[in-house]
């Protein structure tokens, strides 16, 4: 009767735990989802991806539970120069006609001091799967317009020659074109899904 007992008990609450998580997507015109990279040794270049989608799984207080996953397009890609924009969706770097997406896949949550934590998960470009440790802060959660919504920030450095992303040239006084640390920022504001 005790183990009985124990099993409900337990189904019982991981059934609370499905009911308590909620399914959030992320709001393009309120997100973004950028990047910077050396140029020339001596500057940085920013940019970000116009077009892409993503949810976020938690239960709007408990950021330790979440779980996200996002999809990016390649094609949207934005550094305000048009043919620095076509280099990069080129095979010299995204090669954009073979691997269209870049996704990101959350497996673990490292809780943090605060509202700080660090979501780990399978970061994949041009096909090549690598695991990507991102800095986040949770924000909170807000009432608009009789939406719920939930903020985030989330900050990652990857090599990208890690993912077959090459391209480059040698400088005649030394260094390269183009860095090898990309520094991805992200900003996310999240809309409950009813």
């Amino acid at each position: 009767m005790e183990k009985k007992f124990s099993f409900i008990l337990v189904a019982f609450l991981l059934m609370a735990v499905t009911v308590s998580a909620q399914k959030w997507e992320i709001e393009k015109v309120h997100s973004s989802v950028g990047f910077s990279v050396k140029h020339l040794v001596i500057a940085n270049v920013k940019g970000d991806f116009k077009d892409f989608s993503g949810t976020i799984v938690f239960d709007g207080k408990d950021w330790e539970s979440a779980s996200a996953e996002m999809t990016v397009m390649i094609n949207s890609i934005n550094t305000l120069d048009e043919k620095r924009d076509a280099h990069l969706r080129s095979a010299d770097f995204f090669d954009a006609e073979n691997y269209p997406v870049m996704t990101f896949k959350s497996r673990k949550v490292i809780k943090g001091e605060g509202a700080s934590f660090k979501l780990v998960g399978d970061l994949t470009i041009r096909e090549i799967t690598k695991e990507v440790t991102f800095d986040c802060e949770f924000h909170g959660v807000a009432e608009f317009m009789g939406i719920t919504k939930a903020g985030f920030s989330a900050r990652a450095k990857i090599n990208r020659q890690d993912f077959k992303v090459t391209w480059n040239k040698t400088l005649d006084a030394g260094g390269v074109v183009v860095g090898d640390e990309v520094q991805i920022n992200i900003e996310i504001e999240a809309n409950k899904v009813n």
